[in-house]
């Protein structure tokens, strides 16, 4: 498997610290260790596929609770008589080039991918290594965390402030001297968002030769400023998005990255890009079709923030605390009681919650689904919380 890294990127990781037993990790990340299992790597999580939830009542996985946009949806089933073809037109051209209309960025500065999990796991191991470390702040999605391990690179886990957002000057002195920051805004488990102007410090204020990884998975359920704008400004970072989580494909997987160009030619080096380059059609028209549709977005957020409103008001009702979230997702606080306890205690009534951080037991992640599915949350939470 190590033969798949040109002799160039050997070299290079090489002189970053890596040992060459550590390549045979890198070539994983890039191989056959890289078959999808629930949307993320299986060797990033022990090769333990989750287990296929059986609830009618699915709000435990940051899915969207419907499918693909209407005009997606019909882009993705009129290509389909054509998947005899590579490429009938240039229909990964013209992804980029919505992207960059719609984000405001050069078409150069835009790289589709096979999902987020690919470019996150990518710039651990481009921008990282056994010298150069990652931070991350703590609770946030594990990915980055765990290619870092996986790959013998010192992670600093840095509690989140005390109004959930990311504590940047915290994130900078845990390690002065990091290969790579990651930023999850809104982040993944709490839905918060990170104030722009903090990551503009981190920005300004990180080690030279690092990058700041900005994974905005989440933004279009909160309507908020993004940070593409850092990408067209020549700064030191990569902007992440995901077409998983408001545009309803994560079984589609589609995502790209904003980046200057040297920092995409840098990512895609270990095996030519070709996770960029290897798109479905059917996702890629699909994907660029959702994209410019701004109203039915806008509609699909209020959607989703009539339901969250509804069920947040519920939770407090029942005497629980809840995380301030923008996001499609919201923590719950069981008080004294586990976690682990309160998902199984769900499950009894055909409901399937998120699950709960290290760092907080006793809190679980419920991600807002239908209205219908939050209504039938509610009915389960004044089954089991008595």
């Amino acid at each position: 498997m190590i033969d798949t890294l040109n002799e160039e990127t050997k070299d290079d990781l090489l002189v970053r610290g890596y040992s060459r037993r550590h390549l045979m990790g890198i070539a994983a990340v890039f191989g056959a260790g890289l078959a999808a299992t629930a949307g993320r790597p299986a060797w990033a999580s022990g090769g333990k596929p989750d287990a296929a939830p059986s609830a009618k009542f699915r709000i435990g996985a940051n899915e969207c609770w419907t499918g693909p946009l209407a005009p997606g949806q019909a882009a993705a089933a009129a290509m389909i008589p054509y998947g005899n073809r590579y490429s009938p037109r240039d229909e990964r051209g013209d992804f980029i080039k919505a992207v960059s209309k719609v984000e405001g960025v050069p078409e150069d500065h835009v790289a589709p991918w096979p999902g987020s999990s690919d470019p996150l796991s990518r710039s651990v191991v481009t921008f990282t290594s056994p010298t150069r470390g990652l931070v991350t702040a703590d609770p946030t999605f594990e990915l980055a965390g765990r290619t870092a391990e996986w790959l013998g690179v010192p992670v600093k886990r840095v509690p989140l402030k005390a109004d959930y957002t990311h504590d940047v000057k915290a994130m900078l002195a845990a390690d002065p001297n990091a290969g790579l920051y990651y930023i999850c805004t809104p982040n993944n488990p709490t839905g918060t968002v990170t104030p722009v102007a903090d990551i503009e410090w981190l920005v300004a204020n990180k080690p030279a030769g690092s990058l700041v990884l900005i994974d905005e998975a989440y933004t279009h359920f909160a309507g908020v400023p993004t940070c593409s704008f850092m990408a067209t400004a020549g700064k030191d970072v990569i902007v992440m998005r995901t077409f998983s989580k408001i545009f309803g494909m994560a079984g589609m997987r589609l995502g790209y990255t904003m980046a200057r160009p040297d920092i995409l030619d840098k990512m895609m080096r270990y095996d030519g890009g070709m996770q960029s380059g290897a798109l479905p059609l059917p996702t890629l028209v699909c994907g660029t079709a959702s994209l410019t549709a701004a109203p039915l977005i806008a509609a699909r957020r209020k959607e989703m923030q009539e339901a969250r409103a509804m069920s947040i008001e519920h939770v407090k009702k029942r005497g629980l605390s809840v995380v301030p979230t923008d996001a499609n997702m919201f923590m719950i606080e069981w008080k004294t009681v586990p976690a682990p306890k309160m998902l199984a205690a769900f499950r009894t009534q055909d409901v399937e919650i998120g699950r709960s951080w290290p760092i907080w037991p006793n809190t679980s992640r419920v991600t807002v689904g239908s209205m219908e599915d939050m209504k039938a949350f509610c009915g389960a939470l004044d089954k089991v919380w008595t």
